[in-house]
């Protein structure tokens, strides 16, 4: 394991480990703890009881924070005619066709987030084995395949951001960055959370919220306590 940096160690003593903090103790402690001279994110980990190995407990979303997460997203749009025309006056960085579809098989990345008509669809499907391992692949239940581009750019640049379960049932989600003040951090934070009760599935058993954790991009990791939350 690689020795972690004398701020981080640091920073790190002001944690009780064993301890579960509520929601606005843990963002403060990751704002006091963050050891970076940058701006760094601030994440959630929410620890899920699903099995995502089965279809009926895969959990896929996308929400939009009150508060954005204080980076502007690079939205492509695949489009034409007047939805062409309506993601670009949405403020779509790249609007197109298959002449994005040919940029992009020739290495071209220079995007965060794609965005699809359904008409467009073959076309963007050609990309699958590139845009699907980098995560970037449109799909109906993240609002990235739709025929209301203006809806769906404005939101993705408003701060929408996506959720899906990794194989062990874990969610990570960015909730803004160091520089906001706490308040917005934890409106944020309740945003995503409240998201996933939501997104509960009916053939989840047992306990569905298993473990809540915020952290930096180099700093440590911050227990929530569930027992805190609003999980109705």
């Amino acid at each position: 394991m690689a020795k972690r940096g004398k701020k981080y160690q640091d920073a790190v003593k002001l944690i009780d480990r064993e301890q579960a903090y509520n929601a606005e103790e843990a963002i403060e402690l990751v704002k006091k703890t963050a050891p970076a001279s940058f701006d760094e994110t601030v994440e959630v980990a929410v620890r899920l009881g699903v099995d995502p190995r089965k279809n009926d407990q895969q959990i896929r979303g996308a929400v939009v924070l009150p508060h954005g997460t204080g980076r502007t997203q690079r939205v492509l749009v695949f489009a034409k005619g007047a939805k062409a025309q309506e993601a670009e006056a949405a403020g779509a960085d790249y609007v197109g066709e298959d002449d994005l579809v040919n940029k992009i098989q020739q290495g071209w990345f220079e995007f965060d987030v794609v965005v699809a008509t359904p008409d467009m669809m073959a076309q963007v499907g050609r990309l699958g084995k590139v845009l699907g391992p980098k995560g970037l692949m449109p799909n109906p239940k993240t609002g990235t395949v739709t025929m209301d581009v203006e809806k769906a750019v404005g939101e993705i640049k408003a701060g929408k951001v996506e959720y899906r379960t990794d194989k062990s049932g874990n969610i990570h989600a960015p909730i803004g960055k160091i520089s906001f003040d706490t308040e917005k951090l934890q409106e944020n934070f309740n945003t995503v959370i409240e998201t996933l009760v939501k997104a509960k599935p009916a053939a989840a058993k047992g306990t569905y919220m298993k473990g809540v954790a915020v952290a930096s991009t180099m700093g440590p990791g911050v227990k929530v306590s569930t027992s805190t939350l609003n999980l109705k």
